[in-house]
C-alpha cells in the first residue's frame, strides 16, 4: 500500500476525510465556543457590577 491508496481509501477517501474534518471542526467549536461565551459573560457582569457600584456611590 502506498500513500496515494491510503488517502484514496478505495474510492471513499473524500467521504472518510470529510467526515474526519467535520468531526474535528465540531469538536473544536464545542471546546472553543463555551470559553468565548464565558469570557463575554464575565465582561458583561464586570460592567454591570461597575454600574451598580457607581449608582450606590451617587446615592
Amino acid at each position: 500500500m502506498n500513500w496515494s491508496e491510503f488517502w484514496n481509501m478505495g474510492g471513499y477517501g473524500f467521504y472518510v476525510w470529510f467526515s474526519y474534518g467535520t468531526f474535528f471542526l465540531v469538536l473544536g467549536l464545542g471546546l472553543i465556543m463555551p470559553m468565548l461565551k464565558r469570557r463575554s459573560l464575565e465582561t458583561e457582569l464586570r460592567e454591570q457590577w461597575a454600574v451598580t457600584k457607581r449608582r450606590k456611590r451617587e446615592s
